[in-house]
């Protein structure tokens, strides 16, 4: 087990955990927002009445822009601190979730992804910079894929919750009520937040302006640990990404002739192994840090398989154990995918974890948004065939195992020297 303390290491304990607790809890109203689309995509169909293609735009626009404000939020988050860049992110995903609720056309409700996904882009990063220095490094991995497992349970809440207020209270009342959630965690943050604990500030980083920001950038991206981070996030966490946000419901129900209410069962049940693996994963991690690339290669070769077997099957419909196990598969997607985090954090000093985390977390969105978009274009140039549509999982997965074999062993001897260095450096400070 991997038990040191490295100099200037947080002490945890409780205190870390209530402070921790907050900004989860903003992480799991954003995932909640995030993912409501993927029980209400066939009903957001009908209310703005659009084909494959403009609802999967819904989900590719609210990704294309949680994608590309992950290395700007990495840079705020590096600058500003954790609670002015989560505070932010809840008034945006806050006002995106109620502006979906009243919107009365299409376009108005696109506007209103993208500020959500904009408000999204901002939790993640914060939520593990507030990790890094409330904890321990050595819990790095295990905080990790506990927000993680808060995400999924966020999921869990859209299964179960918002899809029964949806079909019982209306579209505009279910969003609108959800939205209240965002208002009492902004309270909660603004008035308990710390971004860290006493005695443990960062050293102050001077800004200079567009030339910090692509030292910044730069710096990161050199480091291979942050690259073979970005692959790991990419080839692991699209699959089950896709799957929940859009195209999971109406495969299961067009494609498998399911009812809602299974298909909805299925759904939980990705979720629910999300959970259950994300907390295995967290712990082998903890105490076998080489574990965790074989975790990853293995959890995208299952999902592959699974997707294969699945889509391939000869009859008109797969059975219902085979759909069980494809979806208990999927939930490992998630845990894979925070694994990227922990080759991107040992690869960069304190002052560029956000920046890095930002890199790092791009790869899986801009997989999934690649995704849903060939998904539905597909879908609508084969009159729905959902075995062609969904075998660009496979393209992706191809390309993105063969940068994590390209990279993998740079990454980890640079690793081992910096651990090295930093054994060393923690024997000749004084006492």
């Amino acid at each position: 087990m991997r038990s040191e303390t490295l100099p200037g290491d947080p002490p945890g304990g409780r205190r870390a955990m209530a402070v921790w607790g907050i900004g989860v809890s903003v992480y799991f109203v954003a995932v909640i927002f995030r993912t409501s689309l993927g029980v209400a995509g066939l009903d957001a169909a009908d209310r703005f009445h659009v084909n494959a293609s403009a609802l999967s735009t819904f989900s590719i626009l609210q990704l294309l822009v949680y994608a590309g404000m992950q290395i700007p939020v990495g840079l705020l988050v590096d600058r500003l601190g954790t609670k002015k860049v989560l505070t932010i992110g809840v008034v945006l995903f806050t006002a995106g979730q109620l502006g979906f609720a009243f919107s009365p056309s299409y376009g108005m409700a696109l506007a209103s992804r993208a500020l959500l996904g904009c408000g999204d882009a901002m939790t993640f990063i914060s939520v593990l910079r507030l990790g890094s220095r409330w904890f321990p490094a050595r819990r790095g991995p295990l905080v990790a894929q506990l927000a993680g497992l808060v995400g999924m349970a966020g999921n869990l809440v859209s299964t179960l919750v918002l899809a029964r207020l949806l079909h019982g209270i209306g579209w505009t009342a279910a969003f609108a009520g959800s939205a209240l959630a965002g208002v009492v965690v902004l309270m909660l943050l603004l008035l308990f937040l710390k971004d860290h604990p006493e005695g443990h500030e960062p050293e102050p980083v001077p800004h200079q302006g567009a030339a910090y920001v692509r030292r910044q950038i730069a710096a990161s991206w050199r480091e291979p640990g942050t690259r073979l981070g970005l692959w790991v996030h990419f080839t692991t966490q699209f699959p089950a990404m896709v799957f929940l946000l859009l195209w999971g419901l109406p495969f299961l129900v067009e494609a498998q002739g399911l009812s809602r209410a299974t298909a909805g069962e299925l759904l939980t049940l990705v979720v629910l192994s999300n959970m259950v693996i994300g907390l295995v994963y967290g712990q082998v991690v903890a105490r076998h840090h080489e574990a965790r690339l074989p975790l990853a290669l293995g959890t995208v070769g299952a999902t592959a398989l699974l997707w294969a077997v699945t889509l391939a099957y000869p009859g008109e419909h797969a059975p219902m154990w085979l759909l069980v196990v494809l979806c208990t598969v999927l939930g490992a997607c998630g845990p894979a995918s925070m694994l990227g985090f922990d080759f991107a954090r040992p690869a960069n000093p304190p002052e560029r974890q956000g920046t890095a985390s930002g890199i790092t977390n791009m790869g899986g969105f801009v997989a999934s948004m690649t995704t849903l978009f060939a998904v539905g274009v597909l879908l609508d140039a084969t009159g729905d065939n959902y075995r062609i549509a969904f075998s660009v999982v496979f393209v992706l997965q191809a390309l993105g195992v063969s940068q994590i074999l390209r990279l993998r062993k740079r990454a980890i001897r640079r690793e081992r020297e910096r651990l090295v260095a930093s054994r060393v450096e923690a024997v000749h400070v004084p006492a």
